[in-house]
């Protein structure tokens, strides 16, 4: 088992570089294809409207502004990937979610940013992504350009995302040395793990089950605090909400590790 085919969202913020290395190294890793994406729409709605003298010239100059940032972006690709035989480039003008949500359809893995460089152009928001696409998320942070996930944690509640994530995550956990399986009492006592623990031994993988109490601090911080405990570099999650809106209007574990994971987080939902 392993990801054929990697997709990562590039945008103009200084850790794109960073996650279009790391996506090349998986890549690398896993024998896969790598694409890079990229959309932004232009805002037609600045220049002006009806028969004035400037503006076909303005709507033709904020059409080039935009193709002028992809361009940007596809330089900023090629560099990162230098040197790999199996990437693609794929970029439009249109909006970048729903681009990459069309995209998607071609990975396995699709890879974005964390979002924590105020947003820059062409950016895709991460918990969008992770609620809208069909594939399995890996969400980067800025700094990080290199996921060896050899030490894996696995944040369980038996749910129907949590049991997609770890699906979605064997390609990495079959590769690691070491896989923990956390579940966090938040009162009413630890997950019961034996039958995730049981499908991961079905695929020759030794998980180890660690409950984790929560001790007044939120369950994204129990996990966050049990992930670096064990030294994990990958954190595989569920995202849990009837809605990314829904979700982030009341709080929630999805939010908070999107927030504050200071490693990659794979998510499914």
């Amino acid at each position: 088992m392993s990801y054929a085919s990697l997709m990562v969202s590039v945008d103009l913020g200084e850790a794109a570089r960073s996650r279009i290395r790391l996506a090349g190294h998986l890549a690398d890793d896993f024998k896969a294809r790598l694409i890079g994406v990229a959309a932004e729409m232009p805002a037609y709605e600045a220049a002006p409207v009806g028969p004035t003298l400037g503006s076909a010239y303005c709507l033709a100059s904020v059409q080039e502004s935009v193709l002028n940032d992809l361009r940007i972006a596809h330089a900023a690709f090629d560099e990162a990937s230098a040197g790999r035989s199996r990437v693609e480039w794929r970029s439009n003008l249109d909006f970048s979610l729903e681009f990459l949500a069309r995209q998607s359809a071609a990975a396995d893995l699709v890879i974005v940013g964390r979002g924590d460089d105020g947003s820059p152009l062409l950016s895709v928001d991460p918990g969008d992504a992770v609620m809208r696409l069909g594939s399995p998320v890996l969400v980067v942070p800025p700094t990080v350009d290199h996921l060896d996930a050899r030490r894996v944690a696995v944040a369980w509640k038996n749910t129907r995302e949590a049991h997609r994530a770890v699906r979605d995550a064997l390609p990495f956990i079959k590769r690691a040395s070491s896989v923990v399986v956390l579940t966090v009492d938040e009162g009413a006592g630890a997950g019961d793990t034996r039958d995730v623990i049981g499908f991961l031994q079905a695929h020759d993988v030794h998980a180890t089950a660690v409950p984790k109490d929560a001790y007044g601090a939120s369950t994204a911080e129990a996990l966050l605090e049990a992930t670096s405990e064990h030294a994990a570099d990958l954190l595989v999650s569920g995202a849990y909400g009837h809605g990314r809106l829904r979700e982030w209007a009341f709080g929630g574990v999805t939010r908070d590790l999107l927030a504050h994971c200071p490693v990659c987080c794979l998510m499914s939902h």
